[in-house]
């Protein structure tokens, strides 16, 4: 029997964190631009934006799956398939946990990048057993993230995951349109259940290619321009004032 292999990238950053694009546009970019038809959005510490694109994401014929960028107490962790948000600053092991209560699943963000905050600094080879196992049980870990500077922190993720039968994944981490995509998860299915059930079960593969070099200007400009102070001091926009701003007139 043949199967249908799909893409998603579950790893995208909106205005409700430190993201240039907001969600409409995000949505309505997905859908005529690239062929992902599932994408997570995983904001930093805040479900928000999630929750806003899941509510709309139907009319413009994409899936959403609600995520968060977690700030853990020893670094970065992707929460899939949440419906709560979960506070940072907890231990990862606290943090996991938490995940696993409500049915969501949790991977390791850009794992062994040493330039931002990753598990992997912590000690991520030690306290990872496999999957479901060790002192920080993950479902899987993100071993190819399409803005990792090092090429070879993506290699040794890869490598991580394999050696431990963790399902390896590839995410954007995009905090702008042109890059949305640039890192993906292939997995069998077409639908975000069959996401859910591939991760649980090791059955995906990472994908895609790297940040151009104007992509990181991009974003090093919109922060010069200080139009992220909004995030640096973690106050999340109203979901009711986003929906009315961004969702094409013929939708309200």
């Amino acid at each position: 029997m043949n199967l249908h292999y799909s893409k998603a990238d579950i790893h995208i950053h909106t205005t409700y964190s430190d993201g240039i694009a907001g969600v409409a546009t995000i949505l309505e970019h997905v859908a005529m631009h690239t062929d992902l038809r599932q994408i997570a959005i995983t904001d930093h510490d805040t479900i928000a934006g999630a929750l806003l694109a899941r509510q709309i994401a139907r009319a413009y014929g994409v899936e959403v799956i609600v995520g968060e960028e977690v700030s853990t107490a020893e670094g970065h962790l992707l929460a899939l398939f949440i419906d709560h948000w979960l506070p940072p600053g907890r231990p990862a092991a606290e943090t996991i946990a938490a995940v696993h209560a409500q049915g969501g699943l949790c991977i390791a963000a850009h794992a062994f990048d040493p330039l931002v905050p990753s598990l992997g600094r912590a000690g991520l080879s030690g306290r990872c057993a496999g999957a479901r196992a060790g002192e920080w049980p993950l479902d899987g870990v993100e071993s190819f993230n399409a803005s990792s500077w090092i090429a070879a922190c993506n290699r040794r993720a890869d490598t991580f995951g394999a050696a431990l039968r963790l399902a390896r994944c590839g995410g954007s981490d995009s905090h702008s349109l042109a890059t949305v995509g640039c890192g993906y998860t292939l997995f069998p299915g077409t639908s975000a259940d069959d996401l859910y059930r591939a991760i649980v079960c090791g059955q995906t593969a990472p994908g895609g290619v790297r940040w151009r070099f104007e992509d990181y200007l991009e974003i090093a400009a919109y922060r010069a321009q200080g139009r992220w102070q909004r995030w640096r001091g973690r106050v999340a926009p109203p979901v009711e004032a986003p929906v009315l701003a961004e969702v094409p007139s013929q939708l309200v």
